[in-house]
């Protein structure tokens, strides 16, 4: 008699009640808004660099795996957690539909960053190339629509950070790099031990399989080398005075109200840079401050043109040659016909204005409106901007005093092309006079601070911020405030700056690492591609023979 014994099949587990799909159909969503959340407040005026690294690792547990449209929709989640709080100030005063709409767009490309990372991360090395993929969605929205809004750089995050030095080697593409891949490379590490102790309970016979080798090595080195590559950039970091040094003034007058007005009493804003002026030249007449080389005012020190008003010609002509040095006054220049111009104007105390720098890369919807019949459907607050401003085309260097002085005006800061041209162009030092009254008491003024400082290791020089209404600092090239202002005070900040004329590779290389590691990220993405098509044809080769 023989028994037929009927291997039984593993029972497939239950399927989980409805009532706890739902939870567990969120985890992902929710842990993509935290990494976003993550990043937003490693950001000034929070010195919580840090925070950077555990975002980005939990950005890697959520991606890693997905396909394409989990990948965007999570990525875009996560961009909606970084950039809606990050970017608030852009609603202070013309309400949230502007302010939302700037940050949904831009988290559209962190959610195209998401498909990439998503992709990539079933390569060997995926957290090279996973961060790679990130600057790639950094470049490109640094450049596309209107010119590119870099604003929330990851890099610009990092001025109070340890990996800071990284941007005299390669700007802020590979800064930003390092951050996001050590980020990545925590995840792989924490995941390939987990992995190895899930291994080790659920193996019945408690014999562990070897972690591949190459993936450790992957996950530490991703760990190790931002670090590493950190420390090593300690040299380049350096605020030694090559050339001397110069005793600047950058003149904080403040505005007579904040918001979109403050600028309503022009006149008032003048005359407050100018007295601020004034009593500085009597602080240095009575021995209580030093006398400065030269003189810096902000942005919109004077929206009233110099050149075709008399009287405001007078009242800067008057200050200036109170304080007896070149001053750069920021004004706003109205030709007859065509554009306006936002101008920095090079002022002398015996010749007057003697030259001008327009601003190259004026603010879509700030200082002029694309599609405005279009966007004026959804906000009347365009028609505040009544006549466009454009861009000038000369880069701007002025020769103050013998010190070469580069110029960057506000959001120009926010652009790695524009403040590497100043120093290309000769520049010692670099000023980025701003006007950030418009955005009130909000984070944007330390936002743009943070930018400043990364600007100055970058390209090793000093750089002076004066802002009409604050916070107006002095940025030593390694990075360091040693003097600033608080907001909405009137001041004057003196100090004695170092004046440098060597150039960082950072510098010497320009875009050359950003290309790099885009072609990085495009090698990642084609690699992925190419083994999509080889595993579509498998099946046919296969059925063939």
């Amino acid at each position: 008699m023989s028994t037929t014994i009927t291997p039984v099949e593993p029972a497939e587990p239950a399927p989980a009640p409805r009532g706890r799909r739902w939870p567990r159909r969120f985890v992902r969503p929710g842990a993509a808004a935290l990494s976003g959340l993550l990043l937003f407040a490693s950001f000034p005026p929070r010195p919580l660099w840090w925070l950077a690294l555990p975002g980005f690792a939990l950005l890697g547990w959520t991606l890693r795996g997905r396909r394409p449209r989990a990948g965007f929709g999570l990525g875009f989640l996560a961009g909606l957690g970084f950039l809606l709080p990050l970017l608030k100030w852009t609603g202070e005063e013309v309400g949230p539909l502007p302010w939302v709409a700037l940050a949904a767009v831009s988290a559209l490309f962190i959610g195209a960053v998401g498909v990439g990372i998503a992709a990539v991360s079933r390569l060997p090395a995926w957290p090279v190339f996973a961060a790679a993929v990130w600057i790639l969605g950094e470049a490109a929205r640094a450049r596309v629509p209107f010119g590119g809004f870099p604003w929330g750089k990851i890099a610009f995050g990092q001025a109070d950070g340890m990996f800071l030095p990284l941007a005299a080697v390669g700007g802020t593409p590979v800064l930003g790099f390092a951050v996001v891949l050590c980020g990545f490379g925590l995840y792989e590490v924490v995941r390939l031990v987990l992995a190895r102790r899930a291994d080790s309970v659920l193996r019945p016979d408690h014999v562990t399989r070897p972690v591949p080798r190459a993936a450790v090595a992957v996950a530490a080195l991703s760990v190790l080398v931002p670090v590493a590559g950190a420390l090593a950039a300690l040299p380049l970091v350096d605020d030694s005075a090559e050339d001397g040094t110069a005793t600047v003034a950058a003149i904080q007058g403040n505005v007579p109200r904040l918001g979109l007005d403050f600028n309503a009493q022009r006149r008032q804003v003048l005359d407050n840079h100018a007295e601020r002026t004034e009593q500085l030249a009597a602080d240095v007449k009575a021995g209580k401050e030093p006398k400065p080389d030269f003189v810096l005012w902000p942005e919109n020190s004077s929206d009233i043109d110099p050149y075709r008003n008399g009287d405001a010609r007078l009242v800067i002509d008057d200050a200036v040659k109170a304080i007896g040095v070149p001053t750069v006054i920021g004004s706003v220049l109205s030709p007859d016909t065509g554009k306006l111009r936002n101008s920095l104007i090079q002022w002398d105390p015996e010749r007057g204005p003697v030259a001008t720098y327009d601003k190259r890369h004026v603010q879509p919807f700030g200082e002029y409106i694309p599609m405005r019949s279009f966007v004026r459907i959804f906000s009347s607050d365009v028609d505040r901007v009544r006549r466009d401003f454009g861009p000038g085309n000369k880069v701007g260097v002025f020769d103050l005093a013998g010190t070469k002085v580069g110029l960057a005006t506000c959001y120009e800061a926010a652009f790695d092309w524009a403040v590497r041209d100043t120093v290309t162009h000769g520049a010692q030092l670099i000023t980025v006079p701003s006007n950030n009254a418009t955005f009130g008491r909000s984070e944007m003024t330390y936002q743009q601070l943070a930018m400043s400082r990364v600007r100055a290791v970058e390209h090793s020089r000093a750089v002076v911020v004066p802002v009409t209404s604050g916070v107006s600092a002095m940025i030593m090239p390694d990075g360091k405030v040693v003097d600033e202002t608080k907001m909405f005070t009137p001041d004057a900040l003196v100090h004695e700056m170092p004046l440098r004329s060597s150039k960082t590779p950072a510098t010497t290389m320009g875009t050359l690492p950003e290309a790099v590691l885009v072609a990085v990220a495009l090698g990642g993405l084609g690699w992925v591609g190419a083994r999509a098509v080889r595993a579509r044809r498998r099946p046919a080769s296969d059925d063939a023979s």
